[in-house]
């Protein structure tokens, strides 16, 4: 058993070797952080990444639940809740949204701390842990593998908390805070201040110092998630720092290599948004304006396509099929119209296609509005009723 190691210093690390990760932590937290955002669509990626963050912090502490028991969790007013897991959740995701509404000058102390453990245990574990209090005598928690050993219960444990939350207001203050924000998640996760809860609690911190350097709100990226998907690297990192007397450089270096990562992420979804914005106004803007009748009914079948393709981004013919049977059921011969409409696409390279073996698969093609040119785009419409049959999708024609 490896037991609590009292800290020298809190925030201890060596500088050279974390410089190049931290760089390109801070470089990603700035681009996602300045990126022009539509909020009604990035709300709706937050609620993606709260179900990752809060799946990620349970999971990692042995949480089984699927991802219907999950999308029930993160219900704003749960029901039936028949799991200990599915708890955990639900508390996991009040606590993550209370944090998100914190004031941003409201500095993390030690009532902060408490509050935050007291929410991750209310309605889920409180029958074996008093909510936002400190372990007591001979109440002793070990963890981890190898296993570790929190501080002693009792006044161990309250003079390392009370330690770590003076270090909160001093020596913390002296380094960026992406360092604080995992220098606290190391240190309450090594100390097991409390019975139970401690893992969750320290990544919930975490997340909320992280909303000091702007990832909060529209911007919060899933940590946990990253930890959960990484869990052996995690867990190795944790007892690194353990087995090297508090240099906590291994997990800082883990640590800022994930909020890189997760920034990356997220920017690059954002992006993609941005693209499938910009698609759908160049293709309203020009299917519309088609003028003659028969050309405008055709088009209305088109943008139907498209709308699907923006909605699922790749889907097989047969799905195709299932999906539009209501556009083309009127027709007197509707595959064959569906068929002749995916082709006209795929000849204006609004979508793409792959060969497989019992069916195709059809792609959106995101970069087409930054290809396609007003003139061009009528004068293909123009030339393709009279050209030669494409070779696209010919067997199905």
């Amino acid at each position: 058993m490896i037991k609590y190691l009292f800290p020298d210093k809190w925030v201890k690390y060596d500088w050279g070797k974390i410089a190049e990760n931290l760089t390109k932590a801070k470089a990603a937290v700035l681009s996602l952080t300045n990126m022009p955002v539509q909020r009604s669509w990035v709300e709706a990626l937050q609620i993606v990444q709260l179900k990752r963050e809060v799946a990620g912090t349970s999971r990692i502490e042995g949480a089984d639940f699927t991802d219907k028991e999950l999308d029930a969790a993160m219900a704003e007013t749960p029901e039936q809740l028949y799991t200990r897991s599915q708890k955990q959740a639900v508390c996991a995701a009040r606590t993550y949204r209370w944090i998100a509404k914190l004031p941003p000058d409201r500095p993390v102390r030690e009532d902060i701390i408490l509050e935050t453990h007291r929410r991750i245990i209310v309605g889920a574990d409180e029958d074996h842990c008093a909510p936002g209090k400190l372990r007591e005598r001979d109440e002793n928690v070990d963890f981890g593998s190898p296993r570790h050993r929190g501080a002693e219960g009792g006044e161990e444990c309250k003079r390392a908390f009370s330690e770590l939350c003076r270090a909160l207001r001093e020596e913390f203050r002296g380094h960026d805070p992406l360092v604080q924000a995992l220098a606290l998640h190391y240190h309450l996760a090594a100390m097991h201040p409390f019975q139970d809860g401690n893992g969750r609690t320290a990544r919930a911190l975490e997340a909320l110092m992280l909303q000091r350097v702007g990832l909060k709100d529209t911007l919060f990226i899933a940590m946990s998630n990253y930890y959960y998907e990484e869990k052996t690297e995690y867990l190795k990192a944790l007892a690194s720092v353990r087995a090297s007397s508090n240099d906590l450089t291994d997990f800082l270096v883990f640590g800022l290599r994930g909020v890189q990562l997760q920034c990356d992420k997220l920017f690059q979804e954002i992006r993609k948004n941005l693209s499938k914005a910009l698609y759908r106004n160049v293709m309203f803007d020009l299917f519309t304006r088609l003028k003659s009748e028969r050309k405008r009914v055709i088009a209305q079948r088109q943008l139907e396509l498209l709308k699907l393709f923006l909605e699922s981004e790749r889907l097989d013919l047969r799905d195709i099929q299932n999906k539009t049977l209501s556009s083309y059921k009127s027709l007197r011969n509707p595959y064959k119209a569906l068929i002749r409409d995916l082709n006209y696409l795929l000849e204006l390279k609004a979508i793409r296609f792959e060969k497989l073996k019992e069916d195709y698969r059809l792609y959106i093609r995101l970069e087409w509005p930054m290809e396609i040119t007003e003139s061009e785009f009528f004068r293909k419409v123009k030339e393709m009723p009279k050209s030669k049959t494409s070779d696209f999708l010919s067997s199905f024609g």
